[in-house]
């Protein structure tokens, strides 16, 4: 029988400059769900989305990828792998099109003869984008901006997208359309991995999630439990 498990993390330990960052971080992630990571500035959330990605080398511990250990690999060979990673604020490049921005997520050998049929379905996906094409990225709006990010990231056809800080930024008719984005991706069968400090959204949108404090998950659960939990509540939504 096929596992269901898309990503498992095992016990990993992380340091960022020096200063131990993640601490034994067990968990895994279902193939089709919406996985949630909900914590403050500075909890390791991006650390840990880095150490997935292979930005940075776990001192100890596992990840695994469709059952293929992946921790110690180079990133593009992780991207090569159906991982995708759309950084916090975008990272786009500033002075080329959006069209050109598209293109340059679909890079990989795996993708790239595809990429004018990905192109057309990422702009089915945003309108905006085609409308947009010929624009500098460093022109558009902010929520336009997150969209060519996402774009970019959906251009090596990924089987699991990780997001971080998608709503950073942003106004708030653009962060119900960012979490409309992302609820409309699962629905087209791409498992996600959702770094965010939005918490109530994250949890309305989730199928499940954990707390990360001070480099240790200190809460998990499905997402409804999480709305309801007084912890939460109290830490993080204001209640």
């Amino acid at each position: 029988m096929e596992s269901k498990t898309i990503l498992k993390v095992n016990n990993v330990n992380a340091f960022y400059s020096g200063i131990q960052a993640l601490w034994d971080v067990s968990f895994t992630v279902e193939k089709g769900e919406i996985f949630a990571i909900i914590g403050s500035n500075g909890s390791g959330k991006s650390t840990l989305l880095k150490t997935i990605t292979g930005i940075m080398r776990p001192a100890s511990g596992e990840v695994e990828f469709m059952g293929k250990r992946i921790d110690g690999i180079a990133p593009h060979s992780i991207v090569e792998l159906g991982i995708s990673h759309i950084p916090e604020g975008g990272r786009l490049f500033p002075d080329m099109s959006v069209q050109e921005n598209l293109e340059m997520g679909a890079y990989i050998s795996r993708v790239w003869k595809e990429r004018k049929e990905t192109l057309a379905h990422i702009y089915d996906i945003f309108p905006v984008l085609k409308d947009r094409q010929g624009q500098l990225a460093r022109t558009l709006s902010g929520g336009e901006k997150q969209m060519l990010a996402v774009g970019r990231g959906l251009m090596s056809k990924p089987l699991l997208c990780l997001f971080d800080e998608p709503s950073y930024g942003l106004s708030p008719k653009f962060v119900t359309e960012v979490f409309h984005v992302i609820e409309s991706l699962r629905e087209r069968g791409i498992t996600i991995l959702l770094v965010e400090q939005n918490v109530r959204h994250t949890l309305e949108i989730a199928d499940r999630a954990f707390v990360i404090e001070n480099g240790r998950v200190c809460l998990e659960g499905r997402c409804n439990e999480l709305l309801n939990s007084e912890y939460v509540k109290k830490a993080y939504l204001g209640l």
